[in-house]
């Protein structure tokens, strides 16, 4: 994400980093529906629990919850559909190859608006076990002590 473009982040999934490792990621447009729009505008979404899959030459999009909009008149949409990522099929073809690989999945980072379309930040990722969570705890606590020490020394 370049800070020049209008980027209005809406979410981000705090426990990604921390539950798996990232290895790439990529930015993919969201197929969305008009009152989904809107409740995503007023931040009524949550992307804890979704994960990506590659079926049948697409990339869908599960367990993302998007609440229904509270001014919507008509019956609305439900919160848990699936929803279809947009991509070029040369990236589809290399996230396939990806996840093929034992153990590898596609996750979700954050949504945000770039202008007035809908993005989402896709991580190839591993998950992590729990002593290796415990590793990068203690590897980012040692930084923090370490940068904390830099500043007092200057």
């Amino acid at each position: 994400m370049k800070e020049t473009d209008n980027i209005k982040v809406i979410t981000r999934n705090r426990k990604a980093r921390h539950d798996y490792q990232i290895r790439d990621t990529i930015e993919a447009g969201i197929e969305l529906l008009g009152t989904e729009v809107k409740s995503v505008r007023e931040g009524k979404i949550n992307i804890s629990d979704a994960y990506a899959i590659v079926d049948n030459g697409q990339v869908f999009l599960k367990n993302l919850h998007i609440s229904p909009y509270r001014m919507d008149s008509g019956e609305g949409h439900d919160p848990l559909r699936v929803r279809r990522l947009l991509l070029h099929k040369k990236e589809i073809r290399k996230l396939f190859v990806q996840i093929e690989q034992r153990g590898m999945t596609l996750i979700p980072l954050t949504i945000y608006f770039k202008g007035k379309v809908a993005k989402i930040e896709l991580a190839v990722a591993v998950g992590r076990k729990k002593y290796d969570k415990r590793q990068a705890i203690a590897k980012s606590e040692a930084d923090k002590r370490i940068k904390r020490a830099m500043k007092k020394d200057y």
